[in-house]
């Protein structure tokens, strides 16, 4: 094994197993920390936890036994991956777990890169963007766990952790992976215990890449992970069987929806158009214990249509707004959450195999509850997003971010049904 990654969520797994496929690595994904033995036979192995939004001891504990299980099993580097919109608050979670993971590892020094240029997040002078906006200016502003509201990744960062940040802007970056390696030496001589990286290109990210690899743990969204795979080329194999064996098969398929983000929103808009949909109602999550079962008899009924049926939770910032406001944020987070849950439970036991889900959140609910163990990473349907299949079954998930794929991502990740 020669890459471990430990994944704050679901979609963030996937996320960047996909893009170490594409760059050469037989990677398989664990939906959790192993409670037995099992054979894994990768040059990568992405542990997805549910740790993003978390209390702050549970996100470490988590990220410290994935870590331990990740050396017992002879792992080389260390990757710690969060999302590319750095989804935290002033308390965390990304500063302390990256703190965790450092003292661990008897370390005093990452990176911090959250860039993915291929989806429009980048950083520049040490902010970040989502496409032409700041971070601050984006719908991630709005975000109902984590808003967003500083741009600035070194004030981000310095909130949340123990250390202090320092730059290294896109001038050193071009200058190679040499200049880079030496800004390292003289932010951690500056008393510097992270390093955030300017990145708005693929070049930079490869140059980045090459100047971590005596890093023992990175730090950064999914768009490192192209250039961190480079450094272990000499080791690695043919990927297209690894691939063939990720493939979603053509069988009775559902999408799911709980991003409430501004691409969510558009996709599900456009595949309303031409697929039957279903709105869930909150209260009734709150309240009908027989919502579930309802809903299930719907979907069953529209299974067999051109398009699968979508059930969605996804509302714009004012209706969320309101939603929150009227059962209270958490609260109808949850109902929600336990809808999903026992709706994809009884789905699976009447033959649904294919699950195509919008959000981290909604994402982690439904795998945990259908108990897949890991997946095979098979292609990608958008940048960032693969079709995964279970390593002991037959089920097929598209487990997709929220503001990740193009308005017709439901329908395009259908075409790839074999």
């Amino acid at each position: 094994m020669l890459l471990g990654v430990i994944a704050d969520d679901f979609t963030g797994a996937t996320d960047i197993a996909g893009f170490l496929v594409e760059n050469g690595m037989r990677t398989v994904q664990l939906n959790g920390i192993p409670k037995e033995e099992i054979d894994v036979n990768a040059d990568a192995v992405v542990i997805s936890l549910k740790s993003r939004s978390c209390p702050v001891d549970e996100a470490i504990n988590d990220s410290v036994a994935a870590l331990k299980w990740l050396q017992v099993n002879g792992c080389q580097q260390f990757y710690f991956k969060y999302c590319s919109t750095f989804d935290s608050t002033a308390e965390g979670n990304i500063g302390p777990v990256t703190d965790a993971l450092l003292a661990e590892l008897d370390e005093e020094f990452t990176i911090v890169c959250p860039a993915l240029p291929v989806n429009g997040r980048t950083v520049y002078n040490g902010h970040l963007f989502v496409f032409q906006d700041l971070l601050s200016d984006s719908g991630m502003r709005n975000h109902p766990v984590t808003p967003m509201i500083d741009s600035s990744l070194i004030r981000m960062m310095d909130a949340q952790s123990q250390g202090t940040s320092g730059l290294i802007n896109f001038q050193v970056i071009e200058r190679g992976s040499q200049a880079v390696t030496e800004c390292f030496e003289e932010l951690k001589l500056q008393g510097n215990r992270y390093a955030v990286v300017d990145a708005f290109n693929a070049d930079h990210l490869v140059t980045l890449g090459q100047a971590a690899k005596s890093l023992k743990l990175v730090t950064g969204g999914s768009g490192l992970a192209s250039g961190i795979a480079r450094n272990w080329v000499e080791h690695l194999e043919d990927q297209s069987d690894a691939k063939q064996a990720g493939s979603p098969a053509k069988a009775p398929t559902v999408v799911f929806s709980g991003s409430c983000s501004v691409m969510t929103n558009r996709q599900v808009a456009v595949y309303k158009e031409k697929a039957p949909h279903f709105a869930i109602d909150v209260n009734a999550c709150l309240t009908n214990e027989e919502y579930s079962n309802q809903v299930f008899d719907w979907v069953m009924t529209n299974i067999g249509s051109e398009f699968a049926p979508l059930v969605y939770a996804t509302a714009d910032a004012t209706a969320l707004k309101a939603i929150q406001q009227e059962f209270g944020a958490q609260a109808s987070s949850h109902a929600v959450e336990q809808f999903f849950r026992k709706l994809a439970i009884k789905l699976e036991q009447h033959g649904v195999k294919n699950f195509i889900v919008a959000g981290g959140e909604t994402s982690g609910v439904v795998t945990q509850s259908l108990a897949v163990k890991g997946f095979h990473i098979g292609p990608q349907i958008a940048p960032g997003v693969p079709w995964v299949k279970s390593v002991e079954g037959d089920l097929s998930l598209a487990l997709k971010s929220g503001n990740f794929g193009d308005e017709n991502f439901f329908a395009k990740a259908q075409s790839f049904f074999a």
